[in-house]
């Protein structure tokens, strides 16, 4: 064999392509290498993004799904999302009210290859992994009027837009009524209903009614709890609140928001200018103040949006106020109109929104 590629390279007569051949194949196998190699790469992308979109996807299932279920709809959606071979759910554990709902799954694929089989490699594995932690959220908010003052009439709203859904639907409103006593601050009558659909009419539930009533006095001495005290030059004024809950054991208006995937707020003023303020809106949502001590809200920075979600803690009592528009933001919050408070219960819930790539 050595004496005949001896006298071929020798040889002075014949073509010289069959050694052009000879010394481009290891240029053609190399270029042939690398085109599969950046195909595996483009692969692995494509699998770890069918991947995560399908493990996220199996975080809204009920909680009551069983690892078998939760596999099959992982497979299903990881093919559906483009993925090649097998996705495995290696774990996964459901949320509680105080602890996060966590999985693990792996896709492996082998990939076939065109120009590596010139050195009998046939395929390529690509594995990819992901991981996900949903933590506890809110599923219901309870609210309840604390105190409405001022002289333009109003009403609070609270929209929300369940999952799938592009249209936003009243959940609860609170209504307030200026009763025209002449106080400098203005007292009224406030009624806080819970909204339901029944057959495209909204059901209006009243849950409490608070009833504001102001006289002039000639002093402040032996106030009654609660008491708020006004002075217009030599005038005095008492005002005193009466709440009352239906049924009498309320908390306030308790919303399930378990299935809603967006929640906003609404001020209307007739009277005001403008008339709409929307804590979606970046333009109005200034006038919502929010926060946990209810001596110290926060108001909301001038061009963002408010999510709700966000705003209502877990397990604890926040508080929200609005200013109607009759004083110009920024204010302190004291100077606000529209006063309640937000209990907020959380638990483990279908929102997409809140789960994350932990891997």
């Amino acid at each position: 064999m050595r004496g005949v590629v001896v006298r071929f390279l020798g040889s002075r007569r014949g073509s010289m392509m069959p050694l052009f051949f000879l010394t481009l194949l290891p240029i053609i196998s190399a270029v042939g290498f690398s085109i599969d190699y950046t195909s595996a790469i483009q692969t692995r992308s494509n699998q770890q993004q069918a991947l995560d979109a399908a493990l996220l996807s199996i975080t809204t299932m009920d909680t009551t799904s069983t690892l078998a279920q939760r596999q099959t709809a992982l497979q299903d959606s990881f093919i559906a999302n483009g993925g090649q071979g097998t996705a495995t759910l290696n774990n996964f554990v459901a949320g509680t009210t105080t602890t996060a709902a966590t999985g693990q799954a792996t896709a492996t694929f082998s990939m076939p290859t065109t120009f590596m089989q010139i050195a009998r490699i046939d395929s390529v594995p690509v594995a990819v992994a992901a991981a996900v932690s949903k933590p506890p959220a809110l599923v219901n908010a309870s609210f309840k009027i604390s105190k409405v003052s001022g002289w333009w009439n109003k009403t609070m709203t609270l929209y929300g837009t369940q999952f799938g859904a592009t249209a936003a639907k009243p959940l609860m409103s609170i209504d307030y009524t200026y009763n025209n006593f002449g106080d400098p601050k203005g007292y009224g009558t406030t009624n806080v209903y819970t909204i339901t659909n029944n057959g495209g009419a909204d059901i209006k539930t009243l849950v409490q009614s608070q009833v504001c009533t102001t006289t002039k006095v000639n002093n402040f001495n032996n106030l009654p709890a609660g008491a708020i005290t006004q002075t217009s030059g030599s005038t005095k004024y008492l005002t005193t609140c009466v709440d009352t809950m239906y049924p009498a054991n309320s908390a306030g208006a308790a919303i399930d928001v378990s299935q809603m995937g967006g929640l906003s707020l609404q001020m209307y003023v007739p009277s005001g200018n403008p008339q709409y303020l929307k804590s979606d809106d970046a333009s109005t949502s200034n006038r919502l103040y929010s926060g946990v001590d209810a001596n110290n809200l926060i108001e909301t920075a001038t061009g963002t949006k408010v999510d709700i979600f966000a705003i209502v803690p877990c397990g604890v009592t926040s508080y929200q106020a609005w200013e109607d528009g009759g004083t110009t933001v920024p204010t302190p919050s004291s100077n606000a109109d529209f006063f309640y408070n937000v209990t907020g219960k959380c638990d483990f819930n279908k929102r997409p929104s809140d789960t994350a790539l932990t891997q």
